[in-house]
Formats: C-alpha cells, sequence, structure tokens
C-alpha cells in the first residue's frame, strides 16, 4: 500500500527552500522575482522545477538552476529534482510579487 503524497505540505517546504536563493545582482529571492513558473512532484517523489531568468544571457544561468536542484534535493522527501529553464513566457517584471516590488523600490 503505498502512502499519498501530501502535495500542500510538500509544496510549502519547496517554495521554502527556493526562498534561500537569491539572485546575485537583486536582493530579492528567486521565488518572489517570478523565476520560477511551476513546480510538479510525481509519485515517486520526484520534483520538477519549471523556471526562467531574468535575462537568456543571465550571468549565473549555469550556476542557479543547478543551485535550485541542489536545495531542493536536500529535503529528505525528495527523492530526485530537475530543473527546465523556459523563456517562454519570457520574464518581466510583472512577474514579481508585490513583496519583491517593495523591497526593490518599485511600490
Amino acid at each position: 500500500m503505498s502512502e499519498t503524497i501530501d502535495t500542500e505540505v510538500l509544496g510549502e517546504k519547496i517554495v521554502k527552500v527556493i526562498k534561500t536563493i537569491y539572485d546575485p545582482e537583486i536582493p530579492v529571492d528567486i521565488y518572489e522575482l517570478g523565476l520560477i513558473y511551476d513546480v510538479f512532484v510525481n509519485e515517486d517523489y520526484d520534483v520538477k522545477i519549471l523556471m526562467t531568468l531574468t535575462t537568456p544571457n543571465c550571468p549565473v544561468a549555469e550556476t542557479l538552476p543547478l543551485e535550485v536542484e541542489e536545495k531542493v534535493k536536500s529535503i529528505n522527501e525528495i527523492r530526485d529534482a530537475e530543473v527546465e529553464i523556459t523563456f517562454d513566457p519570457p520574464w518581466s517584471q510583472e512577474l514579481m510579487s508585490e513583496e519583491a516590488k517593495l523591497e526593490l523600490g518599485m511600490l
């Protein structure tokens, strides 16, 4: 008998970990910046994260996705994590949370 995944609790843990990752050029975490488009968890506790970068030639394009993967994999329940980068739709300031806009003096 397999146990049911509590996606809400696991989702909160994943978001909490993602909120510890910052774009080095912007003093706001990548979740509040709107760089995380979606998080999928399957029944085997494998996670797939769909994210973007502020620009296609972002200086952390190589390291940021790896950091997201490693930190999400550090959650006990997670078996594996994969990050997919997309630029569709392209990132824009409208994707930022109110909190991020406030932090950056945009409100």
